[in-house]
């Protein structure tokens, strides 16, 4: 039996077949599709998905990168059990989901891009919004989607979806290779018709694939933390992406190892579990790193391992130190010479626990862990506590959002000075309460991925925090919020520029430039009213003066009954000087300035450091 439909629709109605056993319920695999119509989209794929509104709902937005990372967002809220695609037209709405693309890319995370492409039978060759290659007729707009796709493929014929589908599905399902994936859909090709075979539309149930240990590594591994005198876990991404939050806590309290987090593993235990000591690496507590740089033994679970849970490499100071690599991804298993435990997170704790019969870290070693994160607790509160000062710190406004938020509320942000300040010092009390997109610390991320959690999970409330820089780059998914009724509270930091940027700049030796406003070259400073822009967009909004008015003012926006945007000024240049650790940023090997020249002379120094210390 067959079905004879455009290539638009028989991609719609397989996206539509597909389903995911989710929190113990079947469901649809794609929540939906995001779409911004144009010439090379609307006839195809628009056709398509208007047929089949009520069984694969298409959600407008108002920037194309916006949706693609409210796509993302949504996918990482549902622990990539869930999904979204997104189409556009050829050009610009193609290409403006590129660097979506590489946020998905970088954070493992399942996302279905399907751009329109040129026509195929080159007959209006060049097509509006064309992009030509003078050598490579071949080549489109789309090939930049090459080296940010886990997969990528160009439809030229109806029939090929048949085999790139599948590869698709395969690719967002998977746990080792999860990313995005491109098809990018010629226009004409999309309309066109096959006869295709009725049983490629049959449901089709995605489950999660448990990789298990091999054995060897397994007990390699296990040895190695048996022998461990001061032992520490770092907790990453991967552990919520597995479901491992409970294996962890029960991993943890058998055996008695301090854990650490990443920005993507944040939550994964309890913040007031008396053996999580807090975030850890460029934007750590001094529990977590003090405790770093002591280990001999690191088992690293479901982390990139990355320069900032690092400190580009020179967090870790201990001569004798070995890490264990807990990955699904060898590629990540295997970082920093690490021992690789090739295995799906949950499985491979519990399996890494029976291996260890009990054995547990020696106690002085858990004492250290407690009286660290005791002083550790008194640092952050008084870093969160209001001041009498003219402006107000981020940390003290991240003070006021934290007394006002309760255990189960998701704090949603990406990029400048708030995420390392909220790494070390946001409280999260249950899994997924903590959502960072710092993977690739993409500015504008924050408002579109809020929106994205919101989505995912509508029985929680969702405070976005954003500074005035990210604001101005991506701020369209306010609307869109309101229009679809997904309600956010979002606090709006204004320091009149870059200032997490202009504070590395001045700790470099640079004067101030480029970054503030005022320190940027202009004629005349705007005036910006985030509230009543924000008010413009649909949304409820106001500017307060201090944390005191911020917090009566979330305590309405708690009760508002749509996006509440609050607006509070903040000093660009106070920032939180506990904990943290050095971040490998080179400074200019010559300059005129004096102060550079000594910046350049401690940079040298701390490299002199790094390399002597193994």
């Amino acid at each position: 039996m067959t079905l004879r439909l455009t290539m638009a629709q028989a991609l719609v109605r397989y996206l539509a077949a597909q389903r995911t056993e989710y929190e113990g319920r079947i469901e649809p695999l794609f929540a939906g599709v995001w779409a911004i119509f144009g010439h090379g989209n609307v006839t195809g794929m628009g056709e398509a998905l208007w047929a089949a509104r009520e069984r694969l709902p298409t959600f407008r937005a108002h920037n194309e990168q916006a949706m693609a990372h409210a796509a993302i967002a949504f996918a990482k809220a549902s622990r990539r059990r869930r999904m979204m695609a997104c189409t556009t037209s050829i050009g610009p709405g193609a290409t403006n989901m590129v660097t979506a693309a590489a946020v998905a890319h970088v954070n493992r995370l399942p996302l279905l891009l399907l751009p329109g492409d040129v026509f195929v039978s080159r007959r209006p060759d060049p097509v509006l919004q064309q992009v030509e290659d003078f050598s490579d007729g071949t080549v489109s707009a789309n090939d930049c989607f090459r080296p940010v796709s886990r997969y990528f493929d160009r439809i030229t014929r109806p029939e090929q979806i048949l085999a790139a589908l599948p590869r698709a599905m395969a690719v967002l399902t998977d746990a080792a290779e999860c990313g995005p994936v491109t098809l990018a859909l010629c226009q004409d090709v999309q309309t066109e018709a096959f006869d295709y075979p009725e049983s490629f539309f049959a449901e089709r149930i995605w489950r999660v694939r448990r990789i298990r240990p091999d054995e060897r590594e397994l007990m390699e591994a296990a040895a190695v933390l048996a022998r461990a005198r001061k032992p520490l876990i770092i907790a990453g991404g991967g552990v919520h992406y597995a479901e491992a939050t409970e294996a962890l806590a029960r991993f943890v309290e058998t055996h008695g190892i301090p854990a650490t987090e990443t920005q993507a593993g944040k939550s994964a235990l309890p913040h007031d579990h008396p053996l999580n000591c807090g975030a850890i690496g460029v934007t750590g507590t001094s529990a977590a790193n003090a405790l770093a740089q002591d280990a001999d033994v690191v088992l690293a679970v479901g982390t990139r391992l990355q320069d900032f849970t690092t400190g580009s490499r020179a967090l870790f100071k201990n001569r004798d130190l070995k890490i264990i690599g807990l990955n699904i991804q060898l590629f990540d298993a295997g970082k920093h010479g690490a021992l690789p435990l090739v295995a799906d997170a949950k499985v491979g704790l519990e399996r890494l626990s029976a291996a260890l019969a009990g054995r547990h870290a020696p106690r002085e070693w858990r004492e250290r862990a407690a009286e660290e994160k005791a002083r550790w607790t008194q640092t952050a509160a008084a870093a969160l506590a209001p001041s009498h000062g003219p402006l107000p710190s981020d940390a003290q406004v991240i003070g006021a959002v934290q007394r006002v938020a309760q255990p189960s509320d998701v704090v949603v942000c990406a990029a400048g000075g708030l995420p390392g300040e909220l790494h070390k010092l946001w409280n999260a009390s249950a899994p997924g309460g903590y959502h960072l997109e710092y993977g690739y610390s993409c500015m504008g991320y924050e408002i579109a991925g809020g929106l994205g959690v919101k989505m995912a999970q509508p029985h929680r409330e969702v405070i976005v925090m954003v500074g005035d820089g990210s604001y101005l780059m991506m701020n369209s998914e306010i609307a869109t919020s309101v229009m679809l009724g997904r309600k956010l509270t979002i606090v709006v930091v204004d320091n009149r520029g870059f200032g997490c940027i202009d504070r590395l700049q001045r700790a470099t030796g640079s004067e101030s430039f480029n970054n503030l406003m005022a320190h940027a070259r202009h004629e005349r400073l705007p005036a910006i009213d985030f509230a009543a822009h924000a008010r413009s967009l649909g949304a409820l909004a106001e500017k307060v003066e201090g944390v005191a008015e911020l917090e009566e003012a979330l305590h309405r926006a708690r009760n508002a009954d749509r996006t509440t945007v609050l607006v509070i000024d903040t000093d660009p240049r106070l920032s939180t000087a506990a904990g943290g650790h050095w971040w490998e940023v080179p400074v200019a090997a010559v300059s005129e300035n004096a102060e550079v020249r000594r910046a350049r002379a401690a940079y040298e120094a701390a490299l002199r450091e790094r390399s002597a210390g193994g």
